[in-house]
């Protein structure tokens, strides 16, 4: 369809009678309906008169149904049903007849979309089925969908060659249907395929993002298109099945969208799939959807309709960037199978000299097979596309098995970290690259190089091994270290993870990850099988693989890391194991003594649940040993802890003896052969910040909208100042802390003349500081408050603090504060580290809540006290065990076994009601399962948890209900919401799944919960705080800075030899490459976000649960190769260290000076996709900073040209 210009009146057109005819759909409202009614009941009574393609069961603000419904129709009927048929009935329940009123409704949305180019120019939204007529002047004008004649599906062979691997032909029943979405801005293509004997129905999308240009090959015969479309991952494909099969009896919403399944096969022999492990290799598909992502589409343009409907495509193409370009040059290739396999598979035989004798044959063997280090990295080259197995020789696989491995691997490192498809492989082994990780730098000891690989729908990816922190199986096994696989289950690349539906049409996706952990995957000759998974790691759909040995399988590790023979639930086994894989630090330095105490239970409660206690003297010996960064001379109050089956935290009393510590029944989880001390985190403050679910509640209980819009206006205008005034950033940076304490190591950096010299690197990262806060403002309302903190939470000893009494009433907004005070429970919190830089007690009501919250009663007001017997605890929130119901446990929840609390004492956040009555957060009864657990039982509670994994889905929804129902977060359905989502939440100690039923999805969406798909109909512009404070921001693009001078104090700070240099540079290559690994495994754009950890996108589900994962990985990098510096260096001292840092600041400082003039030359635009990266000088930052502070030398000084002598 052509585009249309916007008309200039902006009056109301006249409409024909008919004009419903020119359509793209048609709704009809429908009246007098029972009030359960289901939407297939709808379905079955209107499909007799066309297409249907929605229905929507209508509710009225409070959530409650109106006996009203729209149907759509798209394309609109062929007959006006509507007005000829004088008496509509509806028969429900069965043999009920209900007389409806039908109306037919205006349409929602012109369905046009102004071009990005020029917004005169409207294109339609769809180009679409059955034809129908253009508005203004072009009525006469009929458009259909454009018709292939075939398409076929392969890959790129060489930049020119596309190697089609199957071919499906259209026919005059079963077309193949090509169209243009641009309200999802995609390209879609349908075509049917004959999969055991029975027609299917398949789709897929092209969408534009992935796009960047369409080849389109000169057939000779100008009535004849053929275009081909590459893309960099595989789309996601669907499966059709019969409409009306498709209805969930409880739902209100229907849409044509819940008849197309996903699918991860196209096979004739699915149950060979279905019983095989994962592999790159797919045996016998009929279309590889995973790895075949280049298309060929055959076009017949000999009509005048199909032709400009072509055209038009080409121009809404061109107006997203997307270009169709013509080629000569572009060949098509038959399939053909790849010879590489057999050679990598399979022994090769030695070959025979016609002149042989007998003692020669009989000493020939078979060539051995690659290294597996060397063939592993080969899988993480194929399965990204970067090799081909097509362009791999019998030659390539020979020169890589004569190559020493670690130089084999190192080659296989640089073309993955390349990211970028290698066509011609014979030319890596002329190149000259610097040794990577398979060079083994040495790394800390409490980390392991780590293998994983990413399971998609359609494919596996495999990664290279990266370093990170162990956990207590690696380090005990470190020897089979290359035998452990780090697995998680996602979605295609482009789409992240995957999250359940209240549909059935993920099916088969399910499916293929039970299959994964059922039957394991394959890398060369070694099958991977499920061992367990890591209660965090559970969360984001991961799991831990392991090859077996002959002396050493799966079932013999579970067996050293506990006895979990007694446990009778799947999930709390499920828990247990994944307790030793706890992401920690052992503690080696000492021996310690254990004691153990009763907990202090009431009313079926455990107020001191998780919380163990630590002596002065252990706590100063492990931060230490941990090397942990303390302002004061004291040790963290509170360590997270994991030792042997016990867990949780660890609180310092200055009564505990020497190396003792006391262990209460509560963290008693399993016996265990493991018994040493490990250390997951401890106390430190971090700075208190609101979310949108903190501030819907606060809003609910009655603070005013104003107190939020002033308190982020503020912290805009302070962000902006920080940009240029040092005072106002230090301030910022001192005060707003992020749990990875990243601030404070900015704020060292500014007090070092950093931001005054505008060092390019520190003005970067202080760059991508305040887009990353102004990011978070605009998308979770993170306003920072400076009367608040974030802190672990432990219990009082002493049993000193007021608890929670029953018989207490809550305050009354009515009654006098003192009154209200008088009603609180007690609370002790100190800071290390106060206004006055001193220790402080906060004293006065105060907000306690725990992430998320949902219920109005989840943010309890306590009172702030100052208790003597309690001033050695800093930095945490000290909670009572008197009382009848744990306050902790009315936050949400929570527990003390290394629980973060929010704690606000700032008055303006006080609200006008004091603790609404808290939700009952009793866990539902758990049924033994009755018999010994099995992996199968693991595998499919692992399987069960990513279908109803709904937590996500629960709280969006509880945010958009929030704000569209009149009683916001004390309305039913949200109260409802924050059940399941404490079900939800508890899930892996349950393993009671939160099933959330259609009926509680908002059927309309506040603007400030952005979805660049949803139809602009199902929007509205929120009038709430959420709107205003969402209005109030506009976002700010992180661009580094590259093209500014480094700092010369440092640059002249010493005369540096070329040798030095050299080692300088040789350790920033292997420091880059593993910078360049992370960005690649999280999908984080720039090293200054690793570096930092504001981290502005990235692949995980979870923004705080990665924020620590980040740090963690960070943390180990820089001290990794903070150790190989000091090798390098000779020394730690600042003598010997000092020269080493200023010629990697000097190396660093010549390589973007060279990369910035050679971008100026070619005119290029600089960008940190293609720049050298500058991070590694800083990872000493306070060398650096004194370095840059030293009294100026004239000459500079003079360093040895061989810094190891």
């Amino acid at each position: 369809m052509p585009p249309s210009r916007t008309p200039r009146s902006t009056a109301p057109a006249v409409r024909r009678e008919d004009d419903w005819r020119s359509r793209p759909e048609l709704r009809l409202k429908i009246f007098g309906l029972p009030h359960d009614i289901t939407t297939h009941a709808i379905w079955a009574c209107f499909a007799r008169h066309g297409t249907l393609s929605q229905i929507e069961i209508l509710e009225d603000s409070r959530g409650l149904r109106e006996g009203t419904a729209m149907v759509t129709f798209s394309p609109p009927p062929l007959h006006p049903f509507w007005q000829t048929i004088q008496s509509f009935y509806l028969k429900w329940p069965p043999g009920v007849k209900n007389a409806l009123r039908l109306l037919l409704v205006a349409p929602r949305r012109t369905f046009y979309h102004p071009s990005p180019v020029d917004p005169s120019v409207k294109y339609p939204e769809i180009m679409v089925n059955p034809p129908y007529v253009l508005p203004h002047s072009r009525t006469d004008q009929i458009w259909q969908t454009l018709q292939a004649d075939s398409i076929d599906f392969g890959f790129m062979y060489d930049p020119d060659t596309m190697m089609a691997m199957h071919t499906v032909i259209a026919s005059p029943q079963n077309g193949i249907r090509f169209k243009q979405n641009r309200l999802y801005r995609e390209m879609v293509v349908e075509f049917h395929l004959i999969v055991n004997s029975q027609p299917e129905l398949f789709r897929f999308s092209l969408p534009f993002e992935h796009l960047d240009s369409i080849a389109r090959i000169d057939s000779g015969d100008s009535n004849k298109i053929e275009l081909v479309v590459s893309l960099p991952t595989p789309p996601r494909f669907f499966r059709k099945l019969d409409e009306q099969d498709t209805h969930d009896g409880r739902a209100r919403y229907w849409t044509e969208k819940d008849a197309w399944y996903r699918q991860t096969d196209i096979t004739n022999f699915l149950d060979d799939v279905k019983n095989s492990p994962v592999t790159i290799k797919k045996s016998r598909p009929i279309i590889d959807i995973g790895r075949w992502t280049t298309y060929r589409l055959k076009f017949d343009i000999s009509s005048g309709k199909a032709r400009n409907l072509f055209r038009l495509i080409g121009d809404a193409l061109r107006d997203y960037n997307v270009f169709i370009k013509e080629t000569e040059r572009f060949k098509i290739t038959s399939h053909r199978e790849p010879p590489v396999w057999k050679y990598i598979d399979q022994p090769i035989l030695a070959p025979i000299k016609p002149t042989s004798t007998l003692a020669e044959l009989l000493k020939d063997e078979t060539v051995p097979p690659l290294a597996f280090a060397v063939r592993y990295q080969l899988e993480v080259c194929i399965s990204h596309g970067y090799l081909n197995e097509h362009n791999l020789s019998q030659n390539f696989v020979s020169q890589l098995r004569n190559t020493d491995p670690v130089n084999a691997q190192d080659i296989l490192e640089y073309v993955a970290n390349q990211q970028r498809r290698i066509f011609e492989p014979m030319e890596l082994f002329g190149l000259k690259i610097s040794k990577g990780s398979a060079s083994r730098p040495p790394i800390p000891q409490y980390c392991a190089y780590i293998r994983s690989a990413n399971v998609t729908p359609t494919t596996v990816y495999f990664n290279t091994p990266t370093v990170e922190i162990s956990n207590r199986v690696i380090r005990y096994y470190a020897e089979y270290a290359d035998r452990f696989l780090r697995v998680r289950f996602t979605d295609e690349k482009a789409e992240g993870k995957i999250y359940s539906s209240d549909k059935d049409t993920m099916h088969e996706v399910y499916t293929r990850v039970k299959r994964a952990l059922r039957n394991g995957i394959t890398i060369g000759d070694r099958r991977y099988e499920f061992l367990a998974f890591g209660n965090s790691q559970f969360r984001e759909n991961g799991a831990y693989f392991y090859c077996p040995v002959h002396h050493l399988q799966p079932h013999h590790i579970r067996a050293w890391m506990g006895n979990f023979d007694e446990i009778p639930y799947v999930a709390q086994y499920a828990a247990r194991l994944g307790q030793c894989f706890s992401t920690t630090r052992a503690i080696i330095g000492t021996k310690t003594t254990i004691r153990e105490i009763e907990d202090e239970e009431r009313n079926g409660f455990v107020f001191t649940d998780g919380v163990g206690i630590i002596s002065p003297f252990l706590a100063q010996l492990i931060t230490h040993e941990l090397g942990i960064i303390r302002i004061s001379t004291e040790a963290p109050s509170i360590f997270q802890f994991r030792m042997g089956g016990c867990k949780g935290i660890l609180a310092v009393s200055p009564h505990s003896k020497l190396q003792e510590i006391t262990i209460r029944r509560s963290q008693y989880k399993f016996a265990a052969r493991h018994e040493g001390l490990e250390i997951i985190r401890w106390s430190q403050f971090a700075a208190a910040n609101l979310n949108r679910q903190i501030i819907v509640i606060l809003s609910a209980l009655g603070v005013p909208d104003e107190v939020f819009i002033e308190k982020q206006r503020n912290q805009l205008v302070d962000l902006e100042l920080a940009m240029t005034n040092e005072l106002k950033a230090l301030t910022m940076l001192q005060k707003d802390i992020d749990p990875n304490q990243m601030t404070l190591a900015l704020a060292g950096m500014i007090l070092d003349g950093f931001q005054k010299y505008q060092e390019p690197f520190m003005v970067s990262v202080l760059r991508l500081w305040r887009a990353w806060s102004i990011k978070y403002l605009k998308e979770k309302a993170r306003i920072t408050v400076a009367q608040g903190a974030f802190l672990l939470g432990c219990v009082d000893e002493t049993a000193t603090l007021k608890g929670h009494f029953d018989e207490t009433h809550a305050p009354r907004s009515d009654e006098p504060f003192k009154t209200r005070v008088k009603k609180l429970p007690e609370v002790f919190v100190q800071l290390s580290k106060g206004p006055n830089g001193k220790p402080t007690v906060i004293l006065g009501p105060m907000l306690l809540a725990r992430n998320p919250s949902l219920h109005p009663g989840d943010i309890r007001i306590v009172q702030g006290v100052d208790v003597q017997a309690l001033r050695h605890l800093k930095d945490a929130v000290v909670v009572p065990q008197t009382g009848d119901r744990p306050v902790v446990n009315m936050c949400s929840g929570g527990d003390l076994d290394g629980d973060d609390y929010l704690v606000i004492w700032d008055p303006d956040l006080l609200p006008r009601e004091w603790n609404h009555p808290p939700m009952d957060f009793t866990p539902a009864i758990k049924v033994p399962l009755g018999r010994p657990i099995t992996p199968d039982d693991l595998t499919t509670f692992f399987v069960t948890y990513m279908k109803n994994d709904n937590l996500s889905r629960i709280a969006v929804a509880h945010l958009a209900l929030a704000d569209f129902l009149d009683d916001g977060v004390k309305s039913t359905k949200c109260l409802k919401l924050a059940e399941l989502h404490s079900t939800a939440v508890d899930y892996l100690k349950s393993g009671i799944p939160a099933r959330m039923t259609r009926d509680l999805q908002p059927s309309k969406w506040p603007h400030f919960m952005e979805s660049r798909h949803r139809p602009r109909e199902k929007s509205y512009h929120s009038r709430k705080v959420l709107g205003k404070l969402f209005d109030q921001v506009e976002r700010v693009d992180f661009k580094p800075i590259y093209d500014a001078p480094f700092d010369e104090r440092i640059l002249s700070a010493y005369k540096i030899g070329d040798q030095m240099l050299e080692e300088a540079e040789v350790v920033k290559r292997q420091y880059d490459a593993a910078i360049r690994r992370i960005m690649a495994q999280h999908a984080i754009g720039t090293e200054f976000e690793v570096w930092s950890t504001f981290v502005m996108s990235h692949s995980a589900s979870n923004d705080y649960k990665f924020h620590e994962e980040i740090g963690r990985l960070a943390t180990s990098l820089k001290d990794r190769f903070r150790g190989l510096c000091y090798e390098k260096a000779g020394g730690s001292s600042f003598e010997v260290l000092g020269p080493f840092v200023a010629a990697m600041y000097t190396v660093t400082a010549d390589e973007i000076g060279q990369a910035a003039a050679e971008a100026r030359v070619r005119g290029a635009h600089i960008t940190a996709d293609k720049m050298p990266l500058m991070s590694f000088p800083w990872l000493f930052q306070s060398v650096l900073g004194k370095i840059a502070n030293m009294a100026p030398v004239s000459e500079g000084i003079q360093i040895a040209t061989n810094i190891n002598k």
